[in-house]
């Protein structure tokens, strides 16, 4: 069974940056489970999959347009310290989840001055290569209700209901 739309994908997979670390892995854990057009994985690395079978083993390069995007200059920005709980010594890294119109959104301290912090609210993985090796898994027709959600079921999709 070859993969394509409305497919349950299961996949080993480890993710390098340009400088070739391990940004993630599947290594030691079940592997990844996704919905196959559904777009629950990056797009560069979902069309690389596409038509692949059972066994076959993959190295992809996911440019940013493809991942997660470009850096937007407009999301990021400075928030005054007082902003911040008091009981929080904050860090370069640091994540904070603020309140946007479309719900949560994440957004990571670059910088913290005398008065003010420098957040980014890019994903942190914007504006790089994603470097992807791995090998599929399994190959399954998705069921009536992973279809319906939109995701995969199981051990794996990191979707609980």
């Amino acid at each position: 069974m070859k993969v394509g739309n409305s497919m349950v994908v299961e996949i080993h997979y480890t993710l390098k940056n340009d400088a070739g670390e391990i940004i993630d892995s599947s290594e030691g854990q079940a592997p990844l489970a996704y919905l196959h057009g559904a777009r629950n994985i990056v797009e560069g690395l979902e069309d690389a999959l596409d038509e692949m079978e059972v066994n076959q083993e993959f190295n992809v390069t996911v440019p940013p347009k493809l991942g997660y995007g470009e850096k937007d200059k407009s999301m990021i920005g400075e928030v005054p310290k007082d902003r911040f709980p008091t009981d929080v010594e904050l860090e370069v890294g640091m994540q904070f989840v603020t309140e946007s119109p479309d719900g949560p959104h994440p957004i990571y301290v670059v910088e913290i001055k005398e008065d003010v912090v420098v957040v980014d609210g890019n994903h942190e993985l914007a504006g790089q290569n994603l470097h992807f090796s791995g090998k599929v898994i399994s190959v399954r027709e998705a069921t009536h209700e992973e279809l319906h959600h939109g995701h995969a079921h199981g051990e794996g999709c990191g979707h609980h209901h």
